[in-house]
């Protein structure tokens, strides 16, 4: 047997399993792409921004209720959560249908309104509002939703 093919044979058979510099690139680039996903994964407890565009689109539903159906509805807006009502035959009814159901704040989002304790906002037939600036935090985020007298809802 030629002397280059028992070099081989011996290479062969040293050349079994990884370097420990393979083995650590290899966990290297795993750590990267885990951080990566990590990134990028949306908050289990949603966007503040998209609970605040939630809460200013409805809002706008209830204004427009009221103008279609002539009544005044009302925006409540809590601790826990806001919700809505109407003005039927002399008293406030609370609505349950949706888009305009009762609904509870995300997890950690606290709520503040530019009036002490909870806040009500009636949008009369014609859509003007009792205006009122609601701050929703979560953490260190802070988002407004403001309703002006004249109806118009913005979120800064």
């Amino acid at each position: 047997m030629p002397i280059s093919a028992v070099g081989n044979k011996l290479r062969a058979a040293g050349e079994e399993g990884f370097t420990l510099v393979e083995l650590m690139v290899v966990v290297a680039i795993i750590g990267l792409m885990s951080a990566a996903v990590v990134m990028v994964m949306p908050d289990p407890r949603g966007d503040l921004r998209l609970e605040a565009e939630q809460l200013a689109a409805r809002a706008g539903a209830a204004r427009d209720a009221a103008i279609i159906e002539a009544k005044p509805t009302a925006l409540l807006l809590g601790p826990a959560g806001y919700g809505f009502s109407r003005r039927t035959r002399g008293q406030w009814v609370p609505i349950t249908q949706k888009p305009l159901e009762q609904r509870a704040w995300r997890e950690g989002v606290r709520a503040l309104t530019s009036r002490e304790g909870e806040a009500r906002v009636v949008f009369d037939s014609t859509g003007l509002a009792d205006p009122v600036t609601v701050t929703l935090l979560r953490d260190d985020m802070r988002i407004r939703v403001r309703i002006g007298p004249d109806g118009a809802i913005d979120v800064e």
